[in-house]
């Protein structure tokens, strides 16, 4: 599908934001501090402690890894199963607080979110949240809610609870559906080009790619999607989107470069 199909001269009615590295700052997370938390919040001390990380960073990168190549969806529940925590495991609960604490710096939304999004909801355009990650939808919307951006999300959707992860087509799909829309009048903003060009553009949606994260090589997937715009700062979406619209009511397209 070319640029000039995608869209077919719709209106964007709705702007899809990824999460980590899009809405927060690109961010380099040490996995092995996070999971050493947990760990140590559970008890685990020594070659206890060591082994403990070790496998569950292994399935936590198993799991990403799946992703990109087709596989399905994971959720931190089942992670931690394959270690052997369930939720009544004695310590989990201060373990998962602990967790969550070395994970707060890398949550923080960017400040230019919230104009941003208000300025989109200004012009009649929903803003809408998809995510890949192993997080649940309360953890999430607990994030924007104390970053008091919740309020501008007209809808969400997270990988945890479907049964597809970025770039499958199914994944956009279902959120323009929940949207109320069809793809094509839905654009897409993030920072991974596999996943954030490559994965929307298949079902007919604008992609908005914001080319400021280092995303490591063993992530990368090689691909030739080009994004239908690019954003060199966060802001630059209402503009990408408002000469979209122009254009499109004006008979001249409804894709930009």
């Amino acid at each position: 599908m070319t640029s000039a199909d995608r869209g077919a001269g719709l209106p964007v009615r709705a702007v899809l934001f990824d999460w980590g590295g899009t809405i927060t700052p690109w961010h380099e997370v040490d996995f092995r501090a996070t999971w050493g938390a947990y760990a140590a919040a559970l008890g685990h001390t020594g070659d206890a402690h060591t082994a403990f990380v070790a496998a569950i960073c292994a399935a936590e990168d198993a799991a990403w890894r799946r992703g990109r190549s087709g596989g399905g969806s994971a959720r931190l529940h089942e992670l931690l199963e394959t270690v052997g925590v369930t939720d009544v495991h004695p310590g989990a609960e201060e373990a998962l607080a602990a967790y969550r604490e070395l994970w707060e710096p890398h949550t923080l939304t960017a400040p230019e979110i919230r104009p941003l999004w208000e300025g989109l909801r200004d012009k009649g355009i929903r803003v809408g949240v998809l995510s890949n990650t192993i997080w649940d939808r309360d953890y999430h919307r607990s994030i924007f809610e104390r970053d008091g951006v919740l309020d501008l999300i007209d809808v969400d959707v997270y990988s945890s609870e479907t049964p597809w992860v970025k770039p499958q087509p199914e994944i956009f799909a279902h959120a323009a559906s929940e949207a109320g829309l069809e793809p094509g009048e839905c654009a897409y903003v993030g920072d991974r080009s596999y996943e954030d060009v490559h994965g929307p553009q298949q079902v007919g949606m604008r992609a908005i790619w914001v080319p400021h994260s280092t995303i490591p090589l063993d992530q990368q997937v090689s691909h030739d999607a080009t994004p239908d715009a690019v954003a060199h700062e966060i802001g630059d979406v209402l503009t990408i989107v408002e000469s979209w619209n122009w254009r499109g009511a004006d008979g001249g397209g409804g894709a930009g470069a």
